[in-house]
């Protein structure tokens, strides 16, 4: 019995070659790690003496040969099979233990694109390929983590078929992720990224207990180890937890670092961002109380006991932060439907993706990712003829309504939202809807400043604001009657400023 092992991530193939070696498998390896099993005394055979060709090129070429592939792929139940090899003097290679070199390492640490084609293996995924075609007859392993299983499937007469068969499907996902990464790259590189293909490949991290609805089945797949991150400390997540949660650490995120915001179906109904996280909590629950029941909150920063009371005053089914005390635990424990989950750290922060996609019937909408920044606020053109000594709330509102699905306006006073209005299909509405709901709270309004994230198609909106006493407006601008929304401003005594960056959400 043969076990051939080329490995880039060397963790854990010594002690793997060693029990091998115990289970009668002659060891042929490649190589690195041909030098890492000699260097540790065990015996193994360098893939030279197989093939009966040194490598070459610096090592672009060395396993592929007939030697090599043909012990790996031809059919041990077939007699005209096992006569040809034994004819070629070929002999059978019963595992082939191959992961691939470090492509998504090497783009994450460095530009120097001859660096990264040397860091495009060739070899590996071929023998991968190879091994996972005649999986019926070879075991392949691609993953340090299944080590301890393939021994104990070696030793304890497990090694069957459907064994081999998930490993082969595992092999399979390996090269596949593998092309996809290398193909993003390239498009990305050299096409903008956005070349005749696109890939998209998540790694499986749970199952959801069903989907947007019961009928439905789900499941979380992360790009980057992002949300494997996530400390699952209370509870299950569901499917549309997770797309809550999305939208709460996106929009704490972009608040900053002390920030609470609570969300309801994908959408704000609460932001603050206040000189300690419990008056935080509380200015955010104040805009929207109701909406707040059942809804879910992430706070940017540490959840201690304190704190915890406070949120333990209503229900909420999901709190996500950066980290929660174990004394905050302990009090949320008295809570059976509440879910609890952190990041383990200070404060929450965003995985960094580049690139946003749309499922649409039958095929996908591709976009760079939409990035709010503070700049555009600081920056933006004061079109009126009063102004704001302030910018703080206006980059508060500014971001509230740039992650807010559209229609969306956003109303913040003192660093805390007061009203909002989303999702509408009428921006005036939308206006509106925001300020009734506010009125209907008790909630005072008057002083705070508006946000929309598209600009304004019509002058009403900000006569709805300065019934409001609303004092300052910021929105993209880029509207024909652009001058009868300034006009309108300056009736009111109101400071309106122009980003010239629209951020849609649909």
């Amino acid at each position: 019995m043969r076990a051939l092992l080329s490995v880039s991530d060397k963790s854990g193939i010594v002690e793997f070659a060693r029990e091998l070696i115990e289970l009668g498998y002659e060891i042929v390896s490649t190589g690195g790690t041909w030098r890492a099993l000699k260097d540790a005394g065990l015996d193994v055979t360098e893939i030279s003496e197989i093939t009966g060709f040194p490598e070459c090129f610096g090592g672009r070429v060395k396993t592929l040969n007939p030697y090599v592939h043909g012990g790996i792929l031809y059919r041990r139940e077939k007699p005209d099979h096992i006569e040809e090899a034994k004819r070629l003097g070929i002999e059978p290679i019963d595992i082939v233990c191959v992961n691939l070199y470090p492509f998504r390492e090497t783009i994450e640490r460095t530009d120097d694109l001859e660096e990264i084609i040397e860091n495009i293996d060739i070899g590996g995924p071929t023998m991968v390929r190879s091994a996972a075609k005649n999986f019926e007859s070879v075991l392949v392993v691609t993953d340090p983590k299944d080590y301890g299983r393939v021994i104990e499937a070696l030793k304890e007469g497990k090694n069957s078929l459907q064994f081999r068969r998930e490993l082969m499907i595992k092999a399979f996902e390996h090269t596949a992720d593998y092309d996809a990464t290398i193909a993003n790259y390239m498009n990305e590189r050299f096409n903008g990224g956005f070349g005749e293909k696109r890939f998209i490949v998540g790694s499986k991290v749970l199952t959801t207990r069903y989907g947007e609805n019961p009928h439905q089945r789900g499941a979380l797949y992360d790009f980057s180890s992002y949300w494997k991150g996530l400390n699952i400390l209370k509870g299950e997540p569901s499917f549309n937890n997770f797309t809550d949660m999305d939208g709460a650490i996106k929009l704490a995120t972009a608040l900053g670092r002390g920030s609470v915001v609570i969300v309801k179906h994908g959408n704000p109904c609460g932001a603050a961002l206040k000189g300690d996280l419990i008056t935080s909590w509380e200015k955010a629950l104040e805009c929207d109380p109701i909406s707040a029941f059942g809804g879910v909150v992430a706070v940017n920063g540490i959840v201690d006991r304190e704190l915890a009371e406070r949120i333990n005053e209503i229900f909420v089914e999901v709190l996500v932060a950066g980290k929660i005390t174990e004394e905050a635990r302990e009090l949320f424990n008295q809570k059976k439907r509440l879910k609890l989950f952190d990041l383990g750290q200070g404060e929450l922060e965003r995985s960094g993706d580049l690139w946003d996609f749309k499922h649409i019937d039958g095929g996908l909408l591709f976009q760079e990712s939409d990035q709010v920044l503070d700049e555009e606020v600081l920056q933006a053109r004061q079109v009126s003829r009063v102004g704001l000594e302030s910018k703080e709330d206006l980059l508060m509102a500014w971001k509230i309504a740039a992650l807010t699905k559209s229609n969306a306006v956003a109303y913040v006073k003192e660093g805390a939202l007061v009203a909002i209005g989303m999702g509408m299909t009428s921006r005036v509405d939308a206006a509106k809807c925001a300020l009734e709901k506010a009125n209907e709270l008790g909630i005072d309004v008057e002083g705070a400043v508006m946000a929309s994230e598209a600009f304004f198609p019509f002058r009403d909106s900000v006569d709805i604001a300065a019934r409001a006493g609303i004092r300052g407006i910021i929105e993209p601008g880029g509207s024909i009657r652009d001058q009868e929304v300034i006009e309108a401003a300056d009736e009111h005594g109101i400071a309106l400023y122009f980003t010239g960056k629209r951020h849609f959400l649909h």
